[in-house]
C-alpha cells in the first residue's frame, strides 16, 4: 500500500484524468434530455427492490471471497475468508480512487494481513478477470440468443467500432511475448535490475497456473455460478423499482447485466458517467427492439443508471471503510502472532 503514496503528483494526475472521462461521459448521457422527467421517475421508485438487489451485491462479494481462497489453496497458501474478504473490499474501494488500481492494493493488503506473495496473488487476480471474462461472454451469448435486436440496436447507436484485426495483432504480441519470457527467463533472471522484474512477472504466471491445480474444482464452479448470479440479480432487481420497467423479463436482464459491464470497463471514477451512458443507449435498444420510444428508453436508461450505480458505490463505500480496520486489526493481530 505504500507504493501508491510514491509519487503524489502522478496519483493527482490520473485521478484528475479519470474524473475527465466521467465528467465527459456524464455530459454525453444528458445531453439533449430533460433532467426533470428523469428527476419525477427517480422520486416515484419503489426502492425496496433497491435494497434487496443490495443484498446479492454484497453476496457476490462473501463470494468472491471464498473463492479466491479456492485459488490460493494450490500455492500453500490458506487464508481466511475475512481477511479475503475485507482486501477484497479494500481493492474496491481504492478503485473508486483510482481507477485499476484496486487490484495491487487488494494484493498488497492481503500480503499485510497474510503474507502471501504480491506477485502471487496479483497473478490468481488476473486470472478471476480472465474467469469473468468467460463468465461475462456466456451472458452475451445468452444475450445473442434471445435478444438480438437489442444487442444490434446497441452496437449501432453506441458508435463503437470494433477492428478484428487490431484485436489480433494485441492477441499475437501478447502470445509472442509470453513464449519469448519462457525462452528467455532463466537468463534474464540473474541480470541485476530485470531479475525482480522477471520473478514478479514469473509469481503472476504461478497465480495463473492455478486453475489447472485447483484442489476443488466443484466449489470453484459453483462459488463462480454463485458471484455471477448475484451480479444478476443485483443488476436485474433494480428494474421492479421503475413502473416503466418493471415488466422486463429475464433475458432483458442478461442485456442489461452486458451493457452494465461494457460501461464499466471505462477508466472513468466509479464508472460514473460511462455506466450512465451505456444505460442510455442500452435501454434505448430495448425500447426499440419493444415497439416503444428510443427517447423513453433513454429517460429510462439513465434513471435506471442514477438508481444502480449509486447502488454499486454506495457498496463499495461501506465495505471499503469497513475493512480499513479489519485490515489493521488483522495485520495487528498477525504481527502480535509472529512476536510469540
Amino acid at each position: 500500500m505504500e507504493r501508491s503514496s510514491n509519487n503524489p503528483l502522478k496519483s493527482i494526475l490520473t485521478i484528475v484524468i479519470s474524473l475527465a472521462f466521467a465528467g465527459f461521459f456524464l455530459w454525453l448521457a444528458l445531453k439533449g434530455l430533460d433532467f426533470k422527467v428523469i428527476q419525477k421517475s427517480l422520486a416515484k421508485a419503489n426502492y425496496l427492490w433497491v435494497v434487496f438487489a443490495a443484498g446479492f451485491g454484497i453476496l457476490a462479494y462473501w463470494f468472491r471471497a471464498i473463492r479466491w481462497n479456492l485459488m490460493l489453496e494450490p500455492m500453500g497458501h490458506r487464508i481466511s475468508n475475512s481477511n479475503s474478504l475485507w482486501s477484497i473490499s479494500f481493492g474496491y474501494l481504492m478503485n473508486l480512487t483510482i481507477p485499476r488500481s484496486g487490484e495491487l492494493a487488494r494484493a498488497t493488503a492481503l500480503y499485510g494481513v497474510e503474507k502471501v506473495p504480491v506477485d502471487k496473488s496479483f497473478g490468481t487476480i488476473i486470472l478471476e478477470r480472465v474467469v469473468d471474462l468467460i463468465c461475462m461472454l456466456g451472458f452475451l451469448g445468452l444475450t445473442l440468443l434471445f435478444k438480438y435486436e437489442a444487442i444490434l440496436s446497441f452496437y449501432e447507436n453506441s458508435g463503437v467500432n470494433i477492428n478484428p484485426n487490431k484485436i489480433l495483432i494485441v492477441l499475437s504480441v501478447l502470445a509472442a511475448g509470453t513464449v519469448l519470457f519462457f525462452i528467455f527467463k532463466k537468463k534474464l533472471a540473474d541480470v541485476p535490475f530485470l531479475g525482480k522484474i522477471v520473478n514478479f512477472i514469473d509469481g503472476i504466471f504461478q497465480g495463473l497456473a492455478t486453475i489447472f491445480k485447483l484442489k476443488q474444482k466443484g466449489k470453484f464452479i459453483i462459488y463462480t455460478l454463485g458471484i455471477w448470479i448475484s451480479y444478476y440479480f443485483a443488476a436485474y432487481l433494480v428494474c421492479f423499482a421503475l413502473p416503466e420497467t418493471s415488466g422486463f423479463t429475464i433475458a432483458d436482464g442478461f442485456f442489461i447485466i452486458v451493457v452494465g459491464t461494457l460501461g464499466m470497463i471505462i477508466p472513468a471514477s466509479g464508472g460514473i458517467g460511462a455506466y450512465n451512458l451505456a444505460m442510455k443507449y442500452g435501454f434505448m435498444a430495448l425500447f426499440i427492439s419493444m415497439g416503444k420510444s428510443a427517447d423513453l428508453g433513454a429517460e429510462m436508461g439513465l434513471t435506471y443508471s442514477f438508481i444502480s450505480l449509486p447502488l454499486q458505490i454506495v457498496i463499495m463505500l461501506v465495505m471499503g471503510l469497513i475493512s480499513i480496520p479489519m485490515l489493521a486489526k488483522a495485520r495487528n493481530v498477525a504481527v502480535l502472532n509472529k512476536d510469540f
